[in-house]
Order: structure tokens, then C-alpha cells, then sequence
């Protein structure tokens, strides 16, 4: 904790830091913070109450070098927090986003005070960041994640541990809804929707999976697939919930209506169509 890099105090290296991060980040000063934190082997709030004494991390020009780089932070730290977990995350996995807590948002409102989902599926589970927020808010549920990755299912079943999860959550490989021979009263999906030549900030184009987010010339050829699987899979009251693009409110809901199923749209909070709310009609 003591060795340097220059000799810098850590509050002037947070300073120059955050001005180098500003071509890269639109929070350049807590992405300093956060490298400054990982570097040292400090929680932030750790770090900050020692400030005064601390001088530059060692290895924080390296850590630099990597976001200039445009890679993300969370790759670079190796953890995300998100619902009310931090998860671990690497390149084998998607980042999880703060806009995906809308499906856990819809989710709550859709079962209500009263009552909850007992058998929740995460279909395309990633790091396993919406199952277990969901396991999370219902302490009595179990779950099942499935995707297709073997090292995003290795990432996923470090998350169940972490969690302390692992007598409620179990991961298997699978291709979406095939082979599962169960129905479930809440299924979730964050499934790839981006369309092959759209532009993606350099962050996500050239670090994240692209397994995980291109889907055919429209973005749609994993909702043509999961439209077809949904009716095997939910529960007679149950409701599925899928992350869309901020354009295919439409496209993507005529999918699944095409099926036989009533769908909802609901927004993020800044305003932009982000999942669909899928039930039997």
C-alpha cells in the first residue's frame, strides 16, 4: 500500500488520472477512484477515510494503460455491482447494466406484494446477474440458469457461490428453452438484440462477447427462437420478461403477439423502451 509511483500522492494522482480518463469515460474521476481502490486492495470507502496517508499505487499506470484502451472497467477490476449484488464479470460475459434492472423492476410489479415466483429461469444467464437478483429478492424461490457459453457458465456458478446461493440457483448449458421439460412462473432474458452493422461505442465493440450481442441483420433471430420456446416454458400465471433495443418496442413485441401471447412494454428511466412483458393471453 505504501509503494509509489513517482512519489505522487494518492489525491494528486486521482487529479491526473481523472483528466487522462476524460477521452475515454463519462466518469473519469470514479473510474480513477475505483482503480486507485482495486490497485491498492481497498474498498473505495476504505481508500477515501485513508486518503491523507496514501500515496499512487504502484501498479495503477498499468491499470491506466488498459482503460485508455478503451477496455471496461468492470473487466478491469473484475466485479460489477448490480441489483443488490456484486458479481464477478469477465470478457466471457456481458457487463451487466444498470438498465437491465428495469426487468427485475417489471418483475416485483408484476407479482406484487402478495405474491411470488417459486421456479424462476434466466434464459442466455451470462454472469448470472438477473436470476440471482431475483433469488435475491425472493428469499423462497429456486432457479435454473442456462446458456449456451461454458465459460460464461463457469463466471455464473463463481456468482452463485459468491452469493451464497448455491443450495437455490443451478446453471446448465443449453440453447435457449431446448430440452427443458419444466415451466416456470417468472423467466427473465437479456438475450443478444443488436443488429451486425449497427456502431458500438469501442468499450463494447471490441471487448465484450459478441455471442452475447449480435443477432442477425435486424437484431431479432434470438426472439424468433425464444417466441417459438415460450409456450413450453411458462406457467399458466406466470410472465416472461425480455431486454429489448430501444428501437424494437415493436418489432420484437410482434413476435411473440404472433404466438398467441399479450405483451407490455416497459421503459428505463431515462425513457427508452427496455423490456417486454410477455404473459398468456
Amino acid at each position: 500500500m505504501s509503494e509509489t509511483a513517482g512519489g505522487a500522492k494518492l489525491d494528486q494522482w486521482l487529479r491526473a488520472t481523472t483528466a487522462r480518463l476524460a477521452s475515454v469515460s463519462d466518469t473519469p474521476r470514479l473510474d480513477a477512484e475505483l482503480l486507485a481502490a482495486h490497485a491498492l486492495g481497498l474498498s473505495c470507502q476504505e481508500m477515501i477515510l485513508a486518503m491523507p496517508g496514501l500515496v499512487a499505487p504502484q501498479a495503477g499506470e498499468a491499470l491506466i494503460d488498459r482503460r485508455l484502451a478503451h477496455e471496461p472497467l468492470a473487466y478491469i477490476i473484475g466485479t460489477r455491482d448490480f441489483w443488490t449484488l456484486s458479481l464477478r464479470v469477465t470478457p466471457d460475459v456481458l457487463i451487466p447494466r444498470a438498465d437491465s434492472e428495469t426487468l427485475i423492476e417489471a418483475a416485483i410489479d408484476f407479482f406484487g406484494a402478495d405474491r411470488a415466483p417459486a421456479r424462476i429461469l434466466d434464459l442466455g444467464t451470462g454472469s448470472g446477474a438477473l436470476l440471482l437478483a431475483a433469488l435475491d429478492h425472493w428469499p423462497d424461490a429456486k432457479g435454473l440458469g442456462v446458456d449456451a457459453s461454458p465459460a460464461a457458465l463457469a463466471v455464473a456458478g463463481e456468482n452463485v457461490q459468491r452469493c451464497g446461493m448455491a443450495d437455490r440457483a443451478h446453471m446448465r448449458p443449453g440453447n435457449w428453452g431446448a430440452d427443458i421439460d419444466e415451466q416456470f412462473d417468472l423467466i427473465l432474458c437479456n438475450p443478444p438484440y443488436i443488429a451486425l452493422d449497427a456502431p458500438l461505442a469501442p468499450d463494447v465493440r471490441d471487448h465484450e462477447p459478441a455471442q452475447a450481442l449480435f443477432a442477425g441483420a435486424d437484431g431479432l433471430d434470438d426472439y424468433k427462437i425464444l417466441a417459438g420456446q415460450l409456450g413450453a416454458l411458462l406457467a399458466p400465471e406466470g410472465v416472461a420478461i425480455f431486454e429489448i433495443g430501444y428501437d424494437q418496442g415493436e418489432t420484437a413485441a410482434a413476435l411473440f403477439r404472433e404466438q398467441g401471447f399479450a405483451v407490455d412494454l416497459r421503459h428505463d428511466l431515462a425513457g427508452h423502451p427496455r423490456a417486454l412483458i410477455v404473459t398468456l393471453s
